[in-house]
């Protein structure tokens, strides 16, 4: 079974071609609260997309879905709506699924299952160590129908220098168990082009399908669009790599448990190589 890729934009024209090309889902990323002060001063992809854009993404999609991902969980100010109004806002305007980032106990996703109401996909996205030590509770929660691991947020919240050093320690590993015993889909992390990245991307596919992983989002690295000027450039991207990446699925599936253990064994090492020179 092939991996579920996602591709974060707001442009019409790159998420058709992003469709078009076999990405399973285009991603509106509506987070900012808190956000800002999180990453402060790191190279982390900060956007600011609105209900706009979810209008305008939906009216190209006939294929992939379209997924949200909303403020973490927070009351209503004098700055912005509740949770409550602003997930109504997205699955009315044509969300098909809705992540909830930064939560931390298991009330947080009662409210957001609750809010959602079965009217679109709950996706989690497990990205602090508050989450993480809640997990068994959290896990409980009627209504999850699948949680991401978000690597960047949750390496830095273990204070760790390389989010791949998540996969290396074993932590992935053992969150990925706990989640497949409650038969919930999951997934972690990003992945670049074949041959790119500071972990070659080859080697993290590999590392899902170990894993049982059923999801990953394209990362910036796979196609920075805010570096490219033609748009044919950015279509011969995505219909190379894309294809790229399921051959290395297609690998990935016939691969033997010794295969996979060496892989897991070099993965390490390339890990603390990288934090090494850091």
């Amino acid at each position: 079974m092939s991996l579920k890729l996602m591709y974060i934009t707001n442009n019409p024209s790159v998420a058709r071609i992003a469709q078009d090309a076999g990405v399973d889902r285009i991603f509106i990323d509506m987070e900012y609260i808190g956000k800002e002060e999180r990453q402060a001063g790191l190279n982390t992809v900060k956007l600011r997309h609105n209900i706009k854009d979810i209008e305008n993404i939906r009216k190209v999609l006939t294929k992939s879905e379209l997924l949200v991902r909303v403020n973490s969980i927070h009351n209503k100010t004098d700055k912005y709506c509740s949770s409550e109004e602003e997930i109504d806002n997205a699955i009315n305007t044509g969300a098909d699924v809705l992540m909830l980032p930064m939560f931390k106990t298991a009330e947080d996703v009662k409210r957001f299952v609750q809010a959602v109401d079965g009217r679109a996909k709950v996706v989690l996205l497990l990205e602090n160590r508050q989450a993480v030590e809640n997990l068994d509770e959290i896990l409980n929660v009627d209504g999850i129908d699948e949680i991401h691991i978000g690597l960047n947020d949750l390496h830095l919240s273990y204070g760790m220098k390389f989010m791949f050093e998540l996969l290396a320690d074993g932590t992935v590993d053992r969150l990925c168990n706990k989640i497949h015993k409650k038969n919930i889909p999951y997934g972690f992390g990003g992945i670049a082009r074949i041959g790119y990245g500071l972990l070659p991307a080859e080697y993290v596919i590999k590392e899902h399908y170990r894993l049982g992983s059923s999801c990953a989002i394209l990362s910036r690295a796979f196609c920075n669009v805010d570096k490219i000027d033609e748009i044919s450039e950015i279509e011969r991207i995505f219909n190379i790599e894309i294809k790229s990446i399921r051959n290395a699925e297609k690998y990935a599936e016939s691969m033997t448990e010794k295969e996979f253990e060496n892989n897991h064994k070099t993965v390490v090492k390339l890990v603390n190589e990288i934090v090494e020179k850091m």
